[in-house]
């Protein structure tokens, strides 16, 4: 039947991980009979008649997701036990808007720190998770097969059939737990296996295989590999041997070459070629660039959070060389960069950057104020690189969520702000520039908004007061003075066009970047593209937060998401359990009008990626790069209209 197990050799000493593999091999060849595990659990599951009195146990403790997330909270920066309000039991009560998608939030965003639960994508709703089909005499499962089709499976049972392949579809089934292929003619296995991230237990007992795809080293989270039973390679069956199925799938990992590089991205535009000419040969046109990126804090990028990713591509030393190299490629006026800790910033992007001709404005989030010196530099925070030849500097703002919301008067009497808000360090970096040679004043924000789907309302509370406070700056910067014509100061200055005047804040144009950790249906984006949200909106979730729970959420900035303007946004975070989008560039409708946006990554190459980080992709985030044409104020001097040539080559 099977080959003979090294480790029962008498000369061999069996190690507990070996002995548990034996354990399991025996208890598969016990189920070699047709449907042996389906038969079994209709026997368990049999009506039994029920005690007068249900005996439960009174020790037990239902878990909720709150408790099981407290210590993933620590990612943001939360204390455990920050959070008293229980969180809600299933999507559904989470938010009508995020059903099914927001529970299932990107595993980046889990904390590094504790033995945590990952939040892992819940497979589609159906009555039944398992098949049984073994011992059944299958010889072959055709690509086109029905049972690729189950997506909603998490258990799956072909064993003891007489399968001599497994066909690469068996990747479409990505929520299966157990796959059990034991015991049938099998002397390879698909690479494509390795799409099959949440695999717990995968039964490869008394088949041929010599090997194993490296591919299967993104099984990260694989208790059990069962190899008993085959001709297997020595050197990687004494590695299961001696350290367990862990071992193995971390030397396949690592060992895994490196797949091909995927095609350069390219630009979305959303004006024509002719446009475009003609706003090249227009003196007086001008465009803005900038550049949104969670590049994926060194702390955070740990082997528990992405078990996927080869040890050396998860490096900071590797990472930060491809993270530099991407930021510098595209060449943007403003560069809005989140989790980016205080060591990085200042001894390697500062550095770097500077030599682009980039400054930048760099703040940490709050904790690093209880921290101790060396603690604080590994915190993270929002830094804003610019050009320094194109632009200056006039005003520079740090908004710390909690500090605000604490001096809001409405705010004094609520506890829930207390209990929820107050407990999360998220900040955002507010910057008023001015372009050297036009006098154009523009105003650029970076957030990094709260994670946790359990408290979406505090996400709706964090994006209003960023929002508020960009009024209050915005406000304040179009009383300042115009930049005076042929500034004796400024070499570049021109003295050809006057300078624009602002009569108030919104005629400011306005660029709001940062990863938002909300998907597009979410009342965050819901209230920064429609301009408001009502007191009674879900996403508070019926918690008490002053005003704006009892008179609504409003802006008057008319903003809108560039990627949204030029078509379906491409997925910005890409990771096993979680697909989406989550980062957005936030415009001024009145003052900008985008040209162009740096496109997704190409969807080829993502069938076959588990997630990010990886060889190419250093960051679990994926960067945004979006061009914008600066509309002229109506206050300003008359200025010519661009005009474009129809098609008879009339004006």
């Amino acid at each position: 039947m099977g080959q003979a197990s090294p480790g029962s050799a008498a000369s061999q000493i069996i190690t507990p991980q070996w002995q548990q593999q034996l354990l399991k091999c025996e208890m598969i060849r016990s189920s070699r009979s047709p449907h042996h595990r389906a038969r079994a659990s209709a026997m368990a599951s049999r009506t039994v008649t029920k005690s007068a009195i249900p005996i439960t146990n009174p020790n037990l403790v239902k878990p909720s997701v709150s408790t099981d997330l407290t210590d993933a909270s620590l990612k943001d920066g939360d204390a455990p036990g920050s959070s008293s309000t229980p969180a809600p039991t299933s999507a559904s009560e989470s938010s009508p808007s995020l059903a099914g998608s927001m529970v299932n939030h990107p595993s980046s965003t889990v904390a590094p720190i504790a033995e945590a639960p990952r939040l892992t994508a819940k497979p589609p709703q159906n009555t039944w998770s398992s098949l049984d089909m073994g011992g059944v005499g299958i010889k072959t499962l055709p690509t086109t097969s029905g049972l690729f089709s189950f997506t909603f499976l998490i258990n799956l049972y072909l064993n003891h059939n007489a399968l001599s392949s497994i066909p690469p579809e068996i990747a479409k089934l990505r929520h299966l737990e157990l796959l059990d292929l034991s015991g049938n003619n099998l002397g390879t296995v698909p690479p494509e296996m390795g799409m099959l991230t949440q695999l717990k237990e995968l039964y490869l007992f008394d088949n041929h295989l010599i090997t194993l795809p490296p591919e299967l080293g993104s099984l990260h989270q694989l208790q059990t590999l069962g190899i008993e039973g085959n001709p297997m390679d020595t050197s990687l069956k004494a590695i299961v041997q001696k350290e367990g199925t862990p071992a193995l799938i971390s030397f396949l990992r690592d060992s895994c070459p490196v797949p091909a590089s995927p095609p350069e991205r390219q630009w979305k535009n959303v004006i024509t070629p002719v446009e475009r000419e003609a706003m090249n040969n227009d003196p007086l046109a001008e465009t803005i660039s900038v550049l949104c990126y969670n590049i994926l804090c060194e702390k955070y990028a740990t082997e528990r959070l992405y078990g996927y990713t080869p040890s050396w591509a998860l490096s900071w030393d590797y990472r930060k060389q491809l993270i530099l190299t991407e930021v510098m490629n595209y060449d943007a006026d403003f560069l809005c960069m989140q989790e980016v800790d205080i060591t990085q910033y200042e001894d390697y992007f500062v550095k770097h950057l500077q030599e682009q001709d980039y400054e930048g404005v760099y703040y940490p989030k709050s904790r690093y104020k209880t921290m101790s010196d060396a603690d604080r530099r590994q915190v993270d925070g929002c830094a804003i690189f610019y050009k320094a030849n194109k632009y200056q500097l006039v005003e520079r703002q740090l908004i710390e969520f909690s500090t605000v919301a604490m001096q809001r008067p409405d705010f004094k009497k609520t506890d829930d702000m207390f209990n929820r808000v107050l407990g999360k360090d998220h900040i955002a970096v507010v910057c008023c520039f001015e372009n050297k040679e036009t006098g154009t004043r523009v105003i650029v924000a970076n957030a990094h908004i709260h994670w946790d789907p359990v408290f979406r309302d505090v996400k709706l509370v964090q994006v209003a007061l960023l929002v508020d406070e960009i009024d209050k700056i915005a406000s304040f910067f179009c009383k300042l003075p115009p930049r005076p014509p042929g500034n004796s100061d400024d070499k570049t200055a021109s003295s050809s066009r006057a300078p624009p005047l602002y009569t108030d804040g919104t005629k400011i144009p306005l660029v709001i970047c940062g990863d938002f950790n909300s998907i597009p249906s979410s009342g965050v984006c819901e209230f920064l593209s429609n301009g408001s949200a009502p007191p009674d909106h879900p996403d508070f979730m019926s918690h008490l937060y002053g005003r704006y729970t009892s008179e609504g959420l409003r802006h008057k900035f008319g903003l809108k998401s560039a990627y949204a303007a030029a078509g379906d946004p491409p997925l910005t975070n890409f990771t096993p359990s979680f697909q989406g989008v989550i980062d957005y560039i936030w415009y001024g409708t009145g003052n900008l009008a985008v040209n162009a946006v740096l496109d997704g990554v190409d969807k080829s190459y993502l069938e076959k990626a588990v997630g990010f980080p990886n060889a190419h992709f250093p960051s679990d985030h994926i960067c945004m790069v979006s061009e914008f044409r600066v509309k002229p104020p109506r206050e300003s001097a008359p200025r010519p209209q661009l005009t474009f040539p129809t098609s008879n080559g009339a004006h």
